[in-house]
């Protein structure tokens, strides 16, 4: 395909069903609170360096720059991790809007792109919205809808 780099494919987009997304919310849900778990410590850590960052460099002591050394090694590693959790995302599928937890599963709707929506703390995937609506967009998800996606989308995924 034009576009592509040599030797790489390009990953088929997955689409769910409210079904598969929900028998999938069991691992989500687990990496997406790790997820907010990190990145309330990757803050914290941010926090950190830039108080000791205000500190004059004249006035550091040894143990000030060990502090500074031990606090970016951990803010790295921290970064890492979030990345990783990221990627473990992606590879489902699915995608994160954001460090409160909110996920969209992309799915199929008469031959257009939504997505349906869940947010960590909500038992199940109950929303749906169209790609551009966002949040603000969510509608619940009635039994019709349930109905056409199964149709329309992979449900022998999982």
């Amino acid at each position: 395909m034009r576009g592509e780099p040599k030797g790489q494919k390009v990953a088929k987009r997955r689409y769910f069903s409210v079904d598969v997304a929900n028998r999938m919310l069991p691992l989500v849900r687990s990496i997406v609170q790790d997820f907010v778990d990190e990145l309330k410590r990757y803050e914290a850590l941010q926090e950190r360096m830039a108080l000791l960052s205000r500190v004059e460099k004249q006035r550091l002591t040894a143990g000030h720059r060990e502090e500074i050394e031990d606090v970016e090694r951990q803010w790295q590693s921290c970064g890492a991790r979030l990345r990783g959790l990221l990627q473990e995302l992606d590879n489902l599928g699915v995608e994160l809007k954001g460090g409160n937890g909110l996920v969209d599963f992309p799915a199929l709707l008469h031959g257009r792109e939504i997505y349906l929506c869940w947010q960590l703390g909500e038992p199940e995937v109950m929303y749906w919205h169209e790609k551009d609506a966002g949040f603000q967009g969510r509608q619940p998800i009635t039994d019709e809808l349930r109905a056409e996606l199964a149709a329309q989308n992979d449900d022998d995924s999982l």
